[in-house]
């Protein structure tokens, strides 16, 4: 009230002529008085820090949203998010970053995860030594933390057992444990792997790893002074890429890996002589991997230096191209079912006569294949109760690791995984963040940003 009468809403203050000092009196039901928290505010960095991470992930995850979801939308949706693929991230112990990206990427191959589960702590025999035996225990614990937590977990244990089975990977400068090449790792880790899961120890099938990511290759080595040829046929675990000024896509850098020149002796000519050395691939992993050979050792600085050149991979790799005439044969009738299934998404009418006919030849092809003694591309081994699958020779990305820096010797790796429900996520030791498509494609090089160092990719196949 106001000289005894009421100040309605819209009263205009400037025609009262309140003065200075002047006293109103206020009518009204009085509100609780506001208390004081009774615990202050907490701002993110002052946060313990593996909540930082997860607070950190929620962020991201809204800012790639371009609308607003109510608080209780948010639970609900990041709910939903985590239950589709894990999100922990690891420690960085101290430039352990090539081993927390090497494992974030391997974490990802869910019958890898299978067979380690099966794997006894009790599993050695004398084929298998003890350093061995107990990383590979340590393998499987840790990914059973990753599947587990959202927070991060320290791989202290699995460090400390990768250090004890490969010293080199525990070299100090000045006190401080060195960066390593996480290519290095990745290969050293599956080749124990390899050696303890088809022990006869193991529980698993005698060839787990290598059924998961061994390729196998046939080659043609000739010598064009003596006309000597021979062939040969070897197993690897992955594929390489090779970079020049000429090579700007995977494919081209594919096509030079399988390519190389090498310097033996001839008995024809009795001395040293340079033979060619054309490789094929003959049978194909459910998981298949290329490395991006970036280091070489630079003379001049005396140390590995990085070519920064930018090559292009495809999210969809197909790899009919590069594999021997007889996988090509095999690979004919489940790439027509693949065709046909994936027409028939499309609404387009498949001549179904047809696609019973190559049902049938796929049958046969696998009739051949054991009879001949050749590789085994198109049975995949699936999981007790699962159908039997064919390979198409055609592969999804599901993981890049990514090196930032100019030095083997130095910079930053992250591992990038897609998850289960199709979603990327960026690994970056202890903080991971959601990503789209787009980022992923966006790591081929070309500067001082991350990239693609290893790449992973994971067969398509058709049921049979």
């Amino acid at each position: 009230m106001v000289k005894g009468g009421l100040l309605k809403d819209d009263a205009d203050w400037s025609k009262l002529g309140v003065k200075e000092g002047q006293k109103l009196m206020m009518m009204g039901t009085a509100d609780e008085v506001i208390k004081t928290p009774e615990k202050g505010t907490v701002f993110v960095e002052d946060l313990p820090e593996e909540e930082q991470v997860v607070a950190v992930v929620y962020t991201q995850f809204f800012l790639s949203f371009d609308f607003f979801i109510f608080p209780l939308g948010w639970i609900c949706v990041m709910d939903y998010w985590f239950s589709q693929g894990h999100t922990a991230g690891l420690f960085n112990l101290g430039n352990t970053c090539y081993m927390n990206s090497t494992l974030q990427c391997l974490h990802s191959v869910p019958e890898l995860k299978s067979a380690l589960i099966k794997y006894s702590n009790s599993g050695r025999n004398n084929d298998v030594d003890q350093p061995s035996h107990m990383l590979t225990i340590a393998t499987r614990d840790i990914f059973n933390e990753l599947d587990k937590s959202v927070k991060p977990v320290a791989p202290m244990q699995f460090w400390m057992l990768l250090r004890k089975k490969y010293p080199q990977f525990g070299q100090l400068h000045n006190g401080v444990f060195m960066q390593q090449d996480a290519e290095e790792c990745w290969t050293q880790l599956l080749y124990t792997l390899s050696q303890s899961l088809r022990s006869p120890g193991s529980s698993e099938n005698p060839d787990a790893v290598k059924a998961l990511f061994g390729i196998e290759l046939i080659s043609r080595i000739h010598c064009q002074e003596s006309n000597e040829e021979s062939s040969e046929t070897e197993s690897v675990y992955s594929l390489k890429c090779h970079i020049s000024q000429e090579v700007n896509h995977l494919h081209e850098g594919l096509k030079h890996g399988l390519k190389s020149e090498l310097e033996k002796a001839s008995p024809v000519l009795g001395r040293s002589a340079t033979y060619l050395k054309e490789s094929r691939i003959n049978a194909l992993p459910r998981y298949l991997t290329v490395q991006f050979v970036r280091f070489f050792w630079k003379r001049e600085s005396n140390q590995k230096a990085k070519i920064l050149r930018k090559v292009d991979y495809p999210l969809e790799l197909d790899v009919y191209d590069f594999c021997s005439d007889d996988l090509r044969k095999k690979l004919e009738a489940p790439r027509q079912i693949l065709r046909n299934e994936e027409g028939k998404k499309l609404g387009l009418k498949v001549n179904e006569k047809s696609s019973v006919q190559k049902e049938n030849d796929v049958k046969m092809a696998d009739v051949e294949g054991s009879s001949n003694g050749g590789g085994e591309p198109s049975v995949v081994p699936m999981e007790e109760g699962e159908k039997e699958t064919q390979m198409t020779g055609i592969y999804d990305l599901v993981a890049v690791l990514t090196h930032k820096g100019r030095s083997a010797d130095s910079g930053h790796y992250v591992g990038w995984v897609k998850q289960e429900n199709g979603k990327w996520i960026e690994f970056d030791d202890d903080n991971p963040k959601p990503k789209v498509e787009e980022d992923i494609t966006r790591l081929s090089g070309g500067g001082d940003w991350h990239m693609a160092y290893i790449i992973m990719y994971k067969a398509r196949v058709v049921s049979v």
